[in-house]
Order: structure tokens, then sequence, then C-alpha cells
């Protein structure tokens, strides 16, 4: 193959197992894994570890600073490489404005099959992250490659933040509105492209979601009525909703008519469009949520489907929550809504899931 011919060159897709934040290892069997590492030594700097699960660990540098460190990678979710470079640099970005920081710089992580890839592929896969770096005004100032079997690409990113507005998934409080600030169905979309079922349309409305930074953290995180944030990835709405609710030791109440969906995505679901991901998902934790008698197979499917770059989710006080929504909407997310309630304290939290058609459907 000549170093810039990509004529010959397989989908990108078709070189991995799984793709996006699909490929992440399901909640249950993660658990099993990371079962006993709690146990390591802690510095008292440390101000969020892997305890709860939370989108980044942060480490407190002083009184005015706290340093926000994330890491992300997968393989490609779409088969033109400079997408798949920006939808996992965005991805990975978004875990330091989950924690309510600034980005200030990146490492690349990239493992490529060089005797199947191209050097001018792989250049468009970096160029695409090195993009969206360029929006969120930070440098790539390094990284590591290595010959893999897959494709894989992703970032470490590191952020800055006041010790005080650092906001973990685990504080919400009994009360609080929740509110989600992207549309779900990311991983219906994908499971389309793989299959060819996904229209020129809906790939423009995957690329505008997966590729949209969560710049509203920062402004979120300085809101006193805002307990807690997280961002919705790999295990779905329900698998981060739930992390939210053992960290807090609350229920939670979500109102499935009030959730933002991409257009389209319901009636893919209902045709088959699923990833694995969103059954492994469910048979991790389908346990702990309760559903409605009638709640159809293809919002379950939704309820756990895995996000690429999914939105920011907030627990805010009531009172907050016109101000949540009207940061939202300075940052452009349109589709930010409130979809549910913080319920009471317990020592065992669950996730219940209602449903109330909304006025004049059939």
């Amino acid at each position: 193959m000549s170093p810039t011919d990509i004529s010959v060159e397989p989908r990108l897709s078709s070189l991995s197992h799984g793709g996006g934040c699909g490929c992440k290892i399901a909640p249950g069997l993660l658990s099993q894994i990371l079962e006993g590492t709690s146990a390591l030594p802690v510095p008292s700097q440390l101000m969020v570890g892997i305890e709860t699960s939370d989108d980044a660990a942060v480490y407190r540098l002083n009184d005015q600073q706290a340093l926000i460190a994330t890491t992300d990678f997968f393989m490609p979710i779409v088969d033109d490489p400079h997408d798949f470079g920006r939808i996992a640099a965005t991805n990975a970005i978004s875990d330091v404005y989950a924690m309510g920081g600034q980005p200030i710089m990146a490492l690349a992580i990239v493992g490529m099959p060089i005797n199947v890839l191209s050097p001018a592929t792989i250049g468009r896969i970096l160029e695409g992250g090195a993009a969206v770096c360029r929006a969120a005004g930070i440098p790539i100032a390094g990284g590591h490659s290595i010959d893999s079997v897959e494709p894989i690409y992703g970032l470490v990113v590191m952020g800055l933040a006041h010790p005080s507005r650092i906001k973990r998934n685990a504080d919400a409080q009994s009360g609080d509105a929740l509110v989600l600030g992207k549309p779900l169905g990311v991983g219906v979309l994908s499971a389309a492209l793989k299959k060819g079922a996904l229209d020129a349309a809906g790939y423009e409305r995957m690329m505008a979601t997966t590729t949209k930074l969560n710049t509203a953290g920062p402004e979120l995180a300085a809101l006193s009525g805002v307990h807690a944030l997280t961002d919705v990835t790999g295990f779905g709405l329900a698998g981060h909703a739930l992390e939210l609710a053992r960290g807090a030791r609350c229920d939670l109440q979500i109102e499935w008519s009030s959730v933002p969906l991409l257009s389209g995505v319901r009636a893919l679901a209902a045709q088959g469009f699923v990833t694995g991901a969103s059954g492994r998902n469910w048979s991790g934790y389908g346990a702990e949520v309760t559903l409605p008698p009638t709640f159809a197979a293809e919002d379950k499917a939704l309820l756990s489907d895995p996000q690429t770059s999914g939105g920011l989710l907030v627990s805010c006080s009531p009172s907050s929550l016109d101000e949540v929504l009207a940061v939202f909407r300075r940052h452009g997310f349109e589709h930010a809504a409130r979809i549910g309630s913080v319920t009471a304290r317990n020592n065992k939290p669950t996730l219940a899931v209602s449903f109330t058609p909304p006025a004049g459907s059939a």
C-alpha cells in the first residue's frame, strides 16, 4: 500500500470489535476487576479518587488550585478518520468539564495497526483530535503511540479548578432536580451506521452531539445550587445516574417522557439497531432499576444506551433550576431539560423510571 493511498483500506469501524464508549468493560465485570483497589494508600491531597467511580481524579495543589486528571480512549465509532479523532478528543475532554474544571493540556494515546492503515489515515485521526483541542483552547503537549491490532485513539487531559468548585458525582442532595444536557441515542445511531442503515441526516446529528464540547461545566460548577455533576457515557443514562445515586445514598426518579432523545433513535431502536453494550449494561445494573409495566423494549434499550461524548448530568436545588438551564442555553445546549429528581436517602439506592405520555399523544 502506498503511504498516502487510503482507497484500499478497510472501513475503520470494521477493524474494531466495538466502537466509542460502547467498548467499556461492562459495569458488573468492572466492579469485580476493581474490587480491593480502594484499599491502596491515598494521600490527603487527593480530593477525588476511585471510590465513587467519578469522572476524573482531583489533586489539591494549594488553597487556590486543584489539578484534574483523566484519560479516555476507544476504538472507532465512525469510518471517517478525522471525525473519529474529533469524537474521541471531545469525549476525553468532557471528564474535566464534568468535574467543574477548565482543561489546560492533553497528551495523545495512539494505538494503530500500522500494517493496515496508511500514515495519511492515522494522521487524519490525530488532526481531528488536534482540531477539538484547539477549539477547547489547549495544546496536545505529547503522548504515546504503539502498533496495535485495533485502532485506538484518545487523550490524557489535565485541567484546573478552585478546590471549592470541584463537583463530584457523589454530592447530590435529597430534593434536587436532575438536568440532562444532551439528548440520548448515540449508541443506537452508531449501531445503525455500522449496519449501513443510517442516512446522512442521522450521521450529521450524531456528529453534532458527539463533537460538542461540554463547556458549560465550569460555569455550572460556580453555581452554589449545583451539588453534583457527571457526564453520561458508556454505561448509559441509567448507569451513570445510579453512580450518582450510590455516591449520595439517595434514590433517583426519572420521568422518561422528559428525557431528550436524538431525532429518529426510538424508531431505530425498535427496528433492532441496539449495541451489545446496551444489553451488557442492563445485565450489570438492571436489578437496581424499577420500570413501569408497559415500558417499551426500545425505551429500555435507550435507557442503557452507551453514550459517546454524552451530556452533563446535573443535580441541583429546585431554586437554581432556571439558572442551570440558562447556563446550558448560553453554551448552545438547546435540548437540556429537567428529567427527574433526587428523592429520599437510602442505604441501597435505586433508580425508578416513570412514564407519563405527553398531552395529546396517542
